[in-house]
């Protein structure tokens, strides 16, 4: 039985129950500016640490035996860019891994409870100045909890959505940093120079942030790159992926739910 949820989200510092409120207009203005400024915003401890601790504690041993374990080679884009000649310095290809869990496997969960928290998606849309937000209706998609493990990494990616929203759940014990290089590229310049020389690794300009779990963080990754750096040692880094659509009954394909999970609904 899941507790009620002001006992896993932190509603008196994030009062999402109560959007006529000053102290609710006075989180949006923060988190606006903040997106204006960085390209994300933060809301730190959004989840209580002792319903971190209760989902963790729970999903772990299905982490361990029934995730499914996604490994792929890719350059930064995902795809092809058929512009650019296979050997251009763009479209170096690089290594992801990681562990998912899906939707049907976190029932019950405290991260479900948050992510089913209908105020918190009218509160991300609100922030971002779009049109309201619908919960995914895909079984397996709409949350996903990822674990990276010793040697693994998410590599260094474009998203292919306008904002993107994950809540830490733990930090591994070493590495696991979130890196970003603030728009390289715009939706009128491809900056294939900019991009080769991130790949090199000679970009002064990339960033690097260490979340504390119970962060919820929305991130504007489609014109700014960003990975998970190489994690160490025994304890995994665990994200959870909330999926918002601006319509609702948004489902994945058999092919894609085949692609990043192994199996469909």
């Amino acid at each position: 039985m899941i507790p009620d949820i002001s006992s896993i989200i932190d509603l008196e510092r994030y009062p999402l129950h109560a959007p006529n409120s000053q102290a609710y207009r006075d989180v949006v203005e923060a988190c606006r500016a903040s997106m204006a400024h960085d390209g994300m915003f933060n809301l730190p401890g959004l989840m209580r640490r002792s319903a971190v601790g209760q989902a963790v504690e729970q999903l772990m041993p299905s982490m361990e035996t029934q995730s499914f374990t996604h490994a792929r080679d890719h350059n930064i884009y995902f795809k092809d860019i058929p512009e650019l000649p296979r050997d251009h310095p763009a479209l170096k290809v690089c290594k992801t891994v990681n562990h998912t869990l899906c939707a049907d496997q976190l029932i019950g969960n405290p991260v479900s409870a948050v992510y089913e928290f209908e105020p918190l998606a009218a509160f991300l849309a609100t922030v971002q100045q779009r049109p309201p937000f619908y919960l995914m209706d895909d079984p397996l998609a709409r949350l996903n909890v990822m674990a990276y493990r010793d040697g693994e990494a998410l590599n260094w990616h474009f998203d292919r959505t306008d904002s993107t929203t994950t809540l830490l759940l733990q930090n591994a014990d070493s590495g696991g940093a979130f890196e970003y290089r603030t728009n390289l590229r715009s939706d009128t310049d491809p900056n294939y120079d900019g991009v080769a020389k991130l790949l090199r690794g000679e970009d002064d300009a990339v960033q690097s942030l260490l979340l504390e779990p119970g962060t919820l963080n929305v991130f504007m990754g489609r014109n700014t790159p960003h990975r998970v750096s190489l994690v160490g040692g025994n304890r995994a880094r665990v994200i959870a992926i909330f999926s918002y659509y601006e319509r609702p009954g948004v489902m994945f394909s058999a092919e894609e739910s085949i692609g990043f999970y192994g199996r469909t609904s």
